[in-house]
């Protein structure tokens, strides 16, 4: 908030260029969607406002079978937001939050030596609603990491340098600890993501590289220094880091990875935050009202670092 008092203080005098600086000043914003949903928000996408727009596209949707890709989609999208003259980045999902949701390609849960492909997991989708289920691809075993990282390959070969960046998703998974998956341990989990990182560095060299990262598996308070490794890793190669939700000051993401948002900032190669539907419903415990843009904006800008906020369609202010 500083950040901002200081600018109205100095705009003071001159109130046709305090917008300016204030808008400078503050985030970029985005808009957040899921593939096949641009068209219905190309509106929202076109504002002057607006600087672009991030796209979640599934791994099934992707690749339709093993080696075989259809990037159709994300071709017709980067067309559209050309034609707008925004940027796009597109986030590659190997996890999801519907029981239904096993979008993965179906050799991968088929195939024997993939075991399954993908394991179950729980979601916690907001404030004060029922903790859901879901599936997250099995990271933690070499052989579905390689077929993750030959779709991150081929993307590279068709986008690198053509979307604005890429970025992987969330790292917190929930699993049953009483039916823990053939073969995963946390730190091979940890190993597995960092892998993943890094190789999605090294195949895009133009765009950017962001890594989701809210809560590690068996960490709190960086005791098993996940959080540590990662930022500090992503600091000395280049790579950004954003998070699915921005909820100011809330108690879990303050033991995890909000502080090494505020230890890096002006460090990263990029922060970019969402506000998606589930942060929608978290309120102010001060007001008991839901979050302002503005309160978004001021915690991702002056604790966060953010360089950009990816804004859920359903977000108030964008409907005014």
């Amino acid at each position: 908030m500083k950040t901002h008092l200081s600018l109205i203080a100095a705009c003071a005098l001159l109130i046709g260029a305090c917008d300016t600086a204030l808008a400078a000043s503050a985030p970029q914003n985005f808009i957040y969607t899921s593939s096949g949903d641009l068209e219905a928000a190309s509106k929202l996408v076109g504002r002057p406002d607006i600087a672009g727009v991030q796209i979640v596209y599934n791994w099934r949707k992707l690749e339709t079978g093993k080696g075989q890709y259809d990037f159709s989609a994300i071709e017709a999208d980067l067309a559209i937001v050309k034609s707008l003259n925004k940027k796009l980045f597109i986030q590659i999902q190997d996890r999801f939050f519907d029981p239904q949701a096993r979008n993965v390609p179906d050799y991968l849960m088929a195939d024997p030596q993939y075991g399954g492909g993908i394991s179950p997991q729980f979601d916690n989708p907001g404030e004060n609603k029922p903790v859901g289920s879901g599936w997250v691809a099995q990271q933690w075993k070499p052989a579905v990491r390689e077929r993750y990282q030959a779709l991150l390959k081929a993307l590279a070969g068709k986008f690198d340098g053509e979307v604005y960046g890429v970025n992987l998703p969330e790292t917190a998974i929930d699993l049953d600890p009483k039916h823990v998956p053939e073969g995963y341990t946390c730190d091979a989990y940890f190993e597995g993501e960092m892998e993943n990182l890094a190789f999605a560095r090294k195949a895009f060299s133009k765009s950017k590289v962001v890594q989701y990262v809210n809560f590690w598996p068996c960490e709190w308070e960086n005791d098993h220094n996940y959080m540590g490794r990662l930022f500090d890793f992503a600091a000395k190669n280049n790579i950004g880091l954003g998070g699915p939700d921005i909820v100011p000051y809330r108690k879990g993401q303050m033991k995890n990875s909000y502080p090494f948002f505020n230890k890096y900032k002006g460090k990263l190669a990029f922060v970019g935050l969402a506000v998606q539907e589930p942060t929608l419903t978290y309120k102010n415990p001060k007001t008991k009202k839901p979050f302002t843009r503005a309160e978004f904006t001021a915690f991702a800008d002056d604790y966060l670092g953010a360089d950009a906020i990816f804004w859920s369609t359903a977000t108030p202010w964008l409907k005014k």
